[in-house]
């Protein structure tokens, strides 16, 4: 009778041949793992779980602005007379930066304070003429009127003849003219512009998601590439829109930025992080030790156990990430503690399964984060 062969798998370590037949005795096949086989360790790279503050931030392109700017116009319309003032230089608030010719306008205000003189006698001899009963009141409440007109149409000119001298609106730089004495000038003509860089601040556009964490108090900082090199700087947002623009789906938002940045000028582009959360005392792992599996994310911690090391698999939650690391929470309270060691890289390709055997060894120096 021919022998019937039959083979029995046994786990992942090979299979267990058995024979039978007329009166033989099973036989095991050569190189078959037996049942007391010991797995060598696999050698891993651990590191301490650790506590660290953790910051959520996001990053922007903006604008660099003056405090304040303004364009310099003429309100009256005329002849420029004179300019006073040197492009790029410092002017302080009230300076005249312009004169504009105002001959017609001044010999109308002497006409009108002639009118206003008289107007100003006929009113006291009316007074007087009133008192004595030789004046009816409706004639001195015509003489008051026309005193009235009078003194309205001096001051009116007055005005107009001081708004021929074009004066710096606050203190800042004077930009480059674009007019010269002789010129007519309008009230559509820019004359030039003024520049208050006492203190910087940066317009940028939040997107529509981010909108409700950025408000006014929140922190940023700068980085911007001058002629000197990366410049940074800190600033506060001191507004925040509350509209959406649909074109963009973002919001406009300003902020000041803090102390002076000589090399910062406005219309630089610059990047901005801004702050949008800070997690303080978040266990943390190196992105490196995160397991993504079907069942989860995990992570491998080690576990001494009769004097050996062997590996765990913890189901974690992850959280905010920063400079290479990871924020975790065990889905069981306590599964992992503060300077516990981790399999800290290469968890997705080496070949490791709950209770395998480990050799632990240090974190190489170039995979450490924040040492």
């Amino acid at each position: 009778m021919s022998p019937l062969i039959r083979i029995v798998a046994v786990g992942t370590l090979g299979a267990l041949i058995f024979v039978t037949g007329c009166g033989r005795k099973p036989a095991q096949s050569v190189g078959a793992a037996g049942p007391g086989a010991a797995r060598p360790a696999q050698p891993v790279e651990v590191t301490n779980v650790s506590r660290r503050d953790l910051v959520e931030s996001l990053s922007l392109v903006g604008s660099v602005a003056p405090n304040e700017t303004a364009q310099i116009r003429a309100e009256i319309a005329g002849q420029i007379r004179s300019v006073n003032f040197n492009e790029g230089e410092m002017v302080k608030r009230g300076q005249v930066l312009l004169q504009i010719d105002d001959a017609e306008l001044r010999a109308q205000l002497a006409q009108a304070e002639s009118r206003h003189r008289l107007a100003e006698l006929n009113l006291k001899r009316s007074e007087d003429l009133t008192e004595a009963r030789s004046m009816s009141q409706a004639e001195l409440d015509r003489v008051r009127s026309e005193f009235s007109s009078a003194e309205a149409e001096l001051q009116l000119l007055r005005v107009r003849v001081g708004k021929m001298e074009i004066k710096a609106p606050f203190d800042g730089v004077i930009g480059a003219r674009t007019i010269s004495p002789g010129d007519y000038v309008t009230a559509a003509t820019s004359i030039t512009t003024l520049d208050d860089l006492s203190r910087l601040k940066i317009d940028f556009q939040v997107p529509e998601r981010f909108t409700a964490r950025v408000k006014p108090g929140s922190n940023f900082s700068v980085r911007a590439q001058t002629p000197q090199g990366e410049v940074r700087s800190e600033g506060e947002v001191y507004f925040a829109s509350s509209i959406i623009d649909r074109a963009t789906r973002s919001s406009q938002v300003k902020g000041y930025l803090n102390g002076e940045t000589p090399a910062l000028k406005p219309g630089m582009f610059a990047n901005v992080d801004i702050v949008l959360d800070v997690r303080r005392g978040a266990l943390t792992v190196p992105e490196g030790a995160v397991l993504v599996t079907p069942n989860g994310t995990q992570i491998i911690a080690v576990q001494d156990k009769d004097g050996g090391k062997f590996a765990q698999f913890v189901p974690v939650k992850l959280g905010l990430r920063e400079r290479g690391l990871v924020e975790i929470t065990p889905e069981k309270e306590g599964a992992i503690v503060e300077e516990q060691p981790v399999v800290a890289s290469g968890v997705g390709g080496l070949t490791l399964f709950p209770g395998a055997r480990l050799e632990p060894r240090p974190l190489r120096q170039e995979f450490r984060i924040g040492d």
